[in-house]
């Protein structure tokens, strides 16, 4: 990312593409993935799960996260958006399919 100075995404944004891409994806994966250190990873998780747009399992001995799709955006410009349609907008299902 260097060099781009700012996104259009927030770093909460990154996160749960991240994990609407691979539900299994691990925290140090996604925080590598987005610029963000895994202690703030966790944060932001804990964010998302807190305001009720993922939900985290439990599965062996690793997490799967569940992104609420049908949860709104939640600035008052993008209210009318859902969560899963602005992730259809950015991740692309057959690659990751393809990749797992």
């Amino acid at each position: 990312m260097e060099g781009h100075g700012w996104t259009f995404l927030s770093n909460h944004g990154h996160v749960m593409v991240c994990l609407a891409a691979d539900p299994q994806v691990r925290l140090r994966d996604v925080a590598e993935r987005v610029g963000i250190t895994e202690r703030a990873a966790q944060g932001i998780v804990r964010d998302l799960e807190q305001a009720g747009y993922v939900v985290k399992e439990r599965v062996g001995r690793r997490n799967r996260y569940l992104v609420v799709r049908s949860r709104p955006l939640r600035h008052p410009l993008e209210h009318q958006v859902r969560i899963g349609e602005l992730a259809d907008l950015i991740v692309d299902h057959d690659r990751t399919q393809d990749s797992g």
